[in-house]
């Protein structure tokens, strides 16, 4: 039940965090770059959440 929970709450931050850095008054470029890290760092957790990643 605590992990389901984890990947709850972590998948709310990621698209909660995508959500504002679509509000900021930046480039398209620039916000498609956050964007990208922003998923690569929300999948990374995920799967060290899930048990699949233990480099971390």
């Amino acid at each position: 039940m605590n992990l389901l929970i984890s990947v709850l709450i972590t998948f709310l931050v990621i698209i909660l965090i995508l959500y504002l850095v679509n509000m900021l008054p930046i480039d398209s470029r620039a916000k498609q770059i956050v964007r990208v890290i922003v998923i690569v760092i929300g999948v990374l957790y995920l799967l060290r959440a899930l048990g699949a990643l233990t480099v971390f």
